[in-house]
């Protein structure tokens, strides 16, 4: 199985606001280290420009990313452990706080590519019931085929 990762966020301002400059300047090289990084398998794109954002439905100020990754390891190590997290750490310049749960996962075949709808049917899951096997979160996290939270591993918390 491989693990399968959303993250939704409001943008403060439209993408091509100047406000937004820096976020934007900062996707190709970021993109470029999660497309490197061991364990990564695949991410959502609309076309091979690293800026573009990807068009949806679900409205304009809505940033979406969908990737899947070979394990939990691996996905923490790119987001907390590479220079995404300097980007991490300036969230709150480029997109709205939101109570609920921004960011999830969920176990896909190995070989299967979700699709927005799937990543955004999780979301509401995980909205309406909170975390379970079939949308978590780093901290109450899931093993394939577990119905309890999985103990926490050394460097990723529970």
């Amino acid at each position: 199985m491989h693990l399968a990762q959303l993250n939704v966020a409001h943008l403060v301002a439209p993408i091509d606001a100047p406000e937004l400059a820096d976020f934007v300047a900062a996707l190709e090289p970021i993109y470029a280290v999660s497309d490197s990084a061991p364990g990564f398998v695949w991410r959502m794109m609309e076309s091979d420009d690293p800026t573009e954002v990807i068009t949806h439905e679900y409205g304009d100020d809505l940033l979406v990313n969908v990737s899947v990754w070979e394990s939990r390891e691996a996905l923490w190590n790119f987001v907390y452990r590479s220079a995404h997290l300097e980007i991490l750490r300036r969230r709150r310049e480029w997109f709205a706080r939101t109570a609920v749960p921004y960011t999830l996962m969920w176990w896909v075949p190995e070989g299967h590519t979700p699709t927005l709808g799937e990543a955004m049917e999780r979301l509401a899951l995980i909205r309406a019931q909170g975390p379970g096997p079939e949308a978590f979160t780093f901290k109450e996290f899931y093993e394939p085929g577990s119905s309890t939270p999985s103990p926490s591993i050394a460097g990723v918390p529970h």
